[in-house]
């Protein structure tokens, strides 16, 4: 399949800003995103969502250099780690408040959006959402993002996996087919959903959520950054 990256990425971005609802492929799992209280409040609705579970924001490295406040030692480890390893993961960590972009938080879109005067922005998760995240940076206009799927029924990897109250509310879907870690080989909970990815608060480098790639991960931060990531009770 012919994919567009740029031209995909802007198609979206354009629904995005007029208040619509995007499904969007990416490397680890298809999510659902928004940028305005009313297309971020139905998207909540559609997947059944608790408005006390916050999402991320759709983010890339230069996101994450911009907005998280961190030790100039863990933002090279976090460089580190993309350059090389490239895999999909969460990072959780406090962030700028004066930042334009997070200036345009209304109070439910930051509630939905931060959690403990931290924000959660998945790197590495393929092109398309890098593109997404560099159009939203450019014009400070944060796009709010989850798992396209009913809450607490696990990620989906492909489009015709999604529950139809999911994908009736979004105006655009850019299907690219299986997700890569689909590819690989699913990869499920002990409760047998399966995994988005994982989570970690740079603040105390622990676990939040093991996820996609966690053992890979969790491995070469041991191995490569002699870091041992502490597992959350």
């Amino acid at each position: 399949m012919k994919r567009n990256y740029l031209q995909d990425a802007r198609r979206v971005y354009d629904v995005l800003k007029k208040g619509g609802i995007a499904i969007v492929y990416m490397r680890n799992a298809y999510a659902i995103m928004s940028g305005t209280d009313k297309a971020l409040q139905k998207v909540y609705t559609a997947k059944k969502r608790s408005l006390s579970r916050p999402s991320g924001l759709v983010a890339n490295a230069k996101t994450h250099q911009k907005l998280h406040i961190l030790s100039s030692e863990k933002k090279n480890i976090i460089k580190k780690f993309s350059k090389k390893y490239n895999l999909p993961i969460s990072i959780i960590a406090p962030y700028k408040k004066k930042h334009p972009m997070v200036s345009k938080f209304s109070l439910f879109s930051k509630k939905l959006a931060t959690k403990n005067n931290t924000v959660n922005l998945l790197l590495n998760s393929g092109p398309l959402r890098e593109h997404i995240a560099d159009l939203s940076l450019q014009d400070n206009f944060p796009l709010i993002a989850s798992s396209a799927n009913l809450s607490q029924r696990g990620t989906k990897y492909r489009v015709k996996d999604i529950e139809t109250r999911v994908k009736r509310c979004a105006d655009i879907i850019i299907n690219y087919g299986p997700c890569e870690i689909y590819k690989e080989g699913k990869t499920f909970d002990h409760n047998g959903l399966s995994l988005s990815s994982t989570q970690i608060d740079f603040r105390d480098m622990s676990v939040v959520r093991k996820g996609v790639y966690f053992k890979e991960i969790y491995n070469i931060f041991k191995d490569e950054f002699d870091i041992n990531l502490a597992l959350r009770l």
